[in-house]
């Protein structure tokens, strides 16, 4: 066999016997790739808790709004499956439609110390904005706790 013969055999199986650089990259761009479609697919309780409390939050900022603008008592009540906002009108409370229409909360979220089904906490806003009382509504959700405080000036905020 001539001696170039025998070279070219040995680099032939040299190529054959390992990866090339170019597969390496593939093959690490498409763990990566995998790795961040699973980490995105990974849920974030805590960050579903937060967006609940800062929409249930802005939308009880709203209620307390509305009850300055249209000089009406407005009521929040909870529950553990959800919340609503009353206006008083004709010597009675009616409930608000529209973007303060009742709302349930999202599946896995629930207030915190409301009793189930019949329990319902209330707090008033006066046409002032006033407060009758403080109300602390703590949210939870697979573990994750986080409170909405109502302070008796009116003010709303997510706490924790």
């Amino acid at each position: 066999m001539p001696p170039c013969a025998v070279a070219g055999d040995r680099a032939r199986r040299a190529r054959q016997r390992g990866f090339t650089l170019i597969e390496l990259m593939v093959v690490i761009t498409v763990i990566g790739l995998a790795s961040a479609a699973a980490v995105l697919m990974m849920p974030d309780t805590r960050g579903r808790l937060m967006d609940e409390a800062s929409r249930f939050a802005v939308r009880t900022r709203a209620a307390h709004d509305a009850a300055i603008v249209e000089a009406r008592p407005v009521s929040l009540w909870v529950t553990s499956g959800g919340y609503g906002y009353d206006q008083w009108r004709g010597g009675m409370w009616s409930p608000m439609d529209g973007p303060l229409a009742v709302e349930r909360w999202k599946p896995g979220t629930a207030a915190a110390g409301v009793e189930a089904g019949t329990g319902r906490e209330r707090v008033t806003f006066d046409t002032t904005g006033l407060a009758d009382r403080p109300l602390t509504v703590t949210l939870t959700r697979e573990g994750m706790r986080t409170d909405v405080v109502v302070e008796a000036d009116g003010s709303v905020r997510v706490a924790g």
